[in-house]
């Protein structure tokens, strides 16, 4: 802790700013009253987690993001259990939909809450509304209830990923954060591969209730090991009752009610185009028109609020962050495709059963596990993430494209190892100052989750299509309507032995098209990734003392 004097305050204060702006990730906090005699200044480095802190804060948030990346996957098998208990077949779309649309609808507003708010209590505000929901969801007595529950547990999801970065980017120095949020994004993302195979054996073996009662004493021992560890803020926060007199202004809640029906409207145009009205429908074109102009609004206001908007113009124009966040959105929605369609090709084509095509699964996840943790590793050692980001993308390019030859004959072991990396995030952590750290990891969430959404709409697309074309080429006896109406599985017992072999190559050859979609946005992250950056984050900042 280093004390100034009255007469040095303002050549010092001068000199913090000036360090602040040449380099806006130093690793410093600046007391509040900043301006005023006897003020103090505390290097972060007195702050950092250590020894078992570290670890208690590490396998809690991890375990938190687990959960919530298991929640996404998890219901699939679980839900047509659920609509013959409530005998809801129709309201099938709104299970996966709620969720979505919950998380979409705040996603950027939780930067600006954690950006004010104490990180820590933050983040288990949100985990809990997450298990509100989760509890909601497994008492739930009717399709409506259950369906409430979905959109309070996406709500609660939509500030868990960046509420951890944002905690990690307090506790720990940039140069320990590469291999912290490899660690955290690759044991997180197992979720997406376990959530059907525990959904499934769960549903089986106990009742589909236990899919979201299964959050809860998680959940419980998440808050008993953060509710007692001090967790370092990058910044200061202004205390809560003062942020409150002035909400309005402070979370830039015009711009949350501007933004949420834009990206509600959109989803929904997504989610019933093609299946419950048509494309050309007057229901759909009014959606996009509506979600189109509510945007158009948005931006202007955006622009009008400036540094205190909800996603500030001066943080967007810069080049890291627009392509980080466009490289990060486009590696996290191939890796979502991939995770729900490779079990289609496993149970569909291979006919594996639930519990095996998660086997199968295994040697990818893991593959990503590894590659996140090693990436991570190398980066905090090497300095430069650059190198790390191109390959990166030219190996998950390589991967989509040996899986778009996958064809009914294709071993169940030909598998390729995707390198999943917090790169992008540990960019835009070191480009951007502490006060829009926050903000920047919304951002990114956002990306992620908005565009894993609009991929897998586009996936479905491409996928009912494609059989609608490719069955009467290959099995002319069959009427698509039937074999798409019955399931992944379920098309197999509806059908003749004799059509089954043709079938099974246009199913293949329809999930192969949505790896060519795959292969492409790959590339097109790989060009995004060359705008993130070349720098060292080993470079160490030098603090100002009197």
């Amino acid at each position: 802790m280093v004390l100034t004097t009255s007469s040095s305050i303002r050549p010092q204060s001068l000199e913090l700013d000036k360090q602040e702006e040449n380099h806006p990730s130093s690793d410093k906090v600046i007391a509040p009253g900043l301006n005023e005699p006897n003020e103090t200044v505390v290097t972060q480095e007195e702050q950092w987690l250590t020894g078992f802190k570290l670890i208690n804060v590490t396998v809690a948030i991890t375990l938190v993001c687990l959960l919530i990346m298991l929640d996404t996957s998890i219901v699939a098998t679980a839900i047509p259990r659920i609509t013959s208990e409530f005998h809801s077949l129709a309201d099938i779309g709104w299970y996966g939909g709620a969720y979505q649309l919950g998380s979409a609808a705040l996603q950027l507003l939780t930067g600006k809450i954690f950006m004010n708010f104490n990180s820590k209590w933050t983040f288990i505000t949100f985990f809990g509304i997450f298990e509100l929901g989760s509890l909601l969801c497994g008492v739930a007595n009717s399709s409506k209830m259950f369906i409430v529950g979905r959109a309070i547990a996406g709500a609660g999801s939509s500030g868990i990923m960046n509420g951890a970065f944002t905690i990690l980017a307090g506790g720990v120095p940039m140069a320990k954060r590469p291999a912290l949020m490899g660690l955290v994004i690759g044991v997180s993302n197992l979720g997406l591969v376990m959530g059907p195979l525990l959904g499934g054996a769960l549903t089986q073996y106990t009742t589909w209730r236990w899919c979201f009662y299964i959050n809860l004493p998680v959940g419980g021992l998440v808050a008993i090991m953060l509710a007692f560890v001090h967790i370092p803020e990058q910044m200061p926060k202004p205390k809560a009752l003062s942020v409150i007199r002035t909400l309005h202004s402070n979370l830039d809640l015009l711009g949350f009610a501007l933004f949420a029906p834009a990206a509600i409207e959109l989803l929904l145009a997504l989610q019933y185009g093609g299946f419950q009205f048509a494309w050309n429908s007057s229901q759909i074109i009014g959606l996009f028109c509506g979600a189109g102009v509510t945007f158009i609004i948005f931006l202007a206001w955006e622009y009008h609020k400036g540094d205190d908007a909800m996603i500030p113009f001066s943080m967007i124009r810069k080049r890291t962050v627009w392509a980080s966040s466009l490289s990060y959105g486009l590696l996290m929605s191939q890796l979502f495709c991939l995770s729900y369609y490779l079990p289609v090709y496993f149970q569909g084509v291979k006919g594996a059963t639930p519990l095996l095509s998660g086997v199968y699964l295994l040697p990818s996840i893991l593959g990503q596990l590894f590659s996140s943790v090693l990436s991570g590793w190398l980066v905090g050692r090497v300095g430069y993430y650059l190198p790390f980001a191109l390959i990166g993308a030219v190996m998950v390019t390589i991967a989509n494209g040996v899986l778009s030859t996958l064809s009914p004959t294709t071993s169940t072991g030909m598998q390729m190892v995707k390198f999943i990396s917090p790169i992008p995030i540990l960019a835009v952590q070191n480009t951007l100052p502490p006060a829009q750290i926050s903000v920047a990891m919304a951002l990114l969430m956002f990306s992620q989750n908005f565009g894993g959404a609009l991929f897998l709409s586009f996936a479905e697309t491409i996928f009912s299509n494609s059989l609608k074309t490719l069955i009467p080429q290959y099995a002319p006896s069959v009427n698509p309507e039937i074999i798409i109406n019955a399931g992944a599985t379920g098309f197999r017992s509806i059908i003749s032995p004799a059509q089954l072999a043709n079938v099974l190559v246009a199913y293949s050859k329809s999930v192969d098209r949505i790896f060519y979609m795959t292969t492409g946005m790959c590339v097109v992250c790989f060009v995004f990734s060359w705008g993130i950056g070349w720098k060292d984050i080993r470079k160490k900042k030098e603090v100002s003392k009197a």
